[in-house]
């Protein structure tokens, strides 16, 4: 399989289902659920940015460097999106992010959910040496939750980019690497059924 190819990833708590210019609407609602945009650690599309967004990722897919998903709560309601981007064919290896979640869908099974779902397909069918986590230094909610997965910190790239308001991005990278997966999974598993 290759590792841009359209696939649906099911689960109990999340439904990754290929991105589509039809889910426009409903992403828009997602987005404004906690104005989620106004974050200024974190690009996340306002409403009316939404298309051009999603015709983005659409357009990063079709060169093979981004495999994009709309997220769907257990109830079927669209709450985000993610994917795999930086893919590196070669060497095996995916970037998970350019991820967002409607606030009403976070601090529940949902993010554990798509990660499962998104690390099983990248290290079980697709053969994946490793798989990488970016985000902002500062976006602490972030990178608590990166941590949780079992992903280690791999370093601090300082300066690495400019964000949209003009200050310069020290971005923190975290990967899982293939032995590491087995623990990983278990974790992943027992956090979903452990009582809350």
């Amino acid at each position: 399989m290759s590792f841009a190819s359209a696939v649906t990833l099911k689960g109990e708590h999340a439904t990754l289902e290929p991105l589509a210019v039809w889910h426009v609407a409903e992403l828009s609602d997602a987005a404004c659920d906690g104005e989620l945009h106004q974050l200024w650690y974190t690009p996340i599309p306002t409403p009316d940015d939404m298309p051009a967004e999603i015709q983005r990722r659409l357009s990063l897919q079709n060169t093979g460097s981004m495999l994009p998903f709309t997220v769907r709560n257990a109830a079927g309601k669209v709450v985000g999106m993610t994917t795999y981007m930086n893919i590196d064919r070669i060497n095996k290896r995916v970037e998970i992010g350019s991820t967002w979640t409607a606030t009403s869908a976070q601090r529940g099974p949902l993010n554990t959910q798509c990660k499962l779902l998104l690390l099983t397909h990248a290290f079980e069918t697709l053969d994946c040496i490793a798989v990488e986590f970016r985000t902002h230094f500062f976006n602490q909610q972030s990178r608590r939750a990166i941590e949780r997965l079992g992903a280690k910190l791999d370093g601090i790239l300082r300066n690495f980019s400019r964000s949209s308001n003009g200050t310069l991005r020290d971005t923190a990278v975290y990967s899982i690497i293939q032995s590491e997966w087995p623990t990983v999974k278990a974790h992943l598993q027992w956090q979903l059924v452990k009582p809350r």
